[in-house]
């Protein structure tokens, strides 16, 4: 019996370049999804953008995180369909952690839909804690959906 190796991540600053895949895996993760000028705008600003790619280079998962007066915002985390439950999204959470404290930032937060337990846990599970709400935040079809407001101290 031979052992299936995980192919190698590879993670490096997201890039202009990466957008035709990145806005791919968007597209087909949400019902409303980023622009290409939101990330576009992002990239703009600086804010601290990775993506992670396999051996051919094709993206396999990002993630979007802004920081200023010693704190960070996550703004979004994204796996692929096809590479989800591989552990992605821990090692995308793990990296913007190191990265958000090298910056000296004391706290970190974020929005996740009410509904997205999967997330909900991933942050959990990184000892993030509900701080509060924000109704009718996500657009959600036939109107708007709440979110949860998570923080961690760092």
């Amino acid at each position: 019996m031979s052992a299936q190796l995980q192919p190698a991540w590879h993670l490096g600053p997201m890039q202009a370049a990466h957008l035709p895949q990145v806005l791919a895996i968007e597209s087909a993760s949400y019902d409303f999804p980023w622009s290409e000028g939101i990330f576009r705008d992002c990239l703009r600003a600086g804010y601290s953008a990775w993506v992670v790619t396999d051996g051919d280079d094709a993206v396999l998962a990002y993630a979007m995180m802004s920081m200023a007066a010693g704190e960070a915002h996550i703004l979004n985390i994204c796996v692929a369909a096809a590479h989800r439950r591989c552990g992605l999204a821990q090692f995308l959470l793990r990296h913007l952690l190191m990265v958000a404290r090298a910056a000296g930032v004391a706290l970190l937060l974020l929005e996740v839909r009410k509904s997205n337990a999967a997330a909900q846990r991933l942050y959990e599970g990184f000892g993030f804690a509900p701080i509060g709400e924000r109704r009718g935040y996500y657009p959600a079809h036939g109107g708007r959906e709440d979110a949860l407001v998570l923080a961690l101290n760092l």
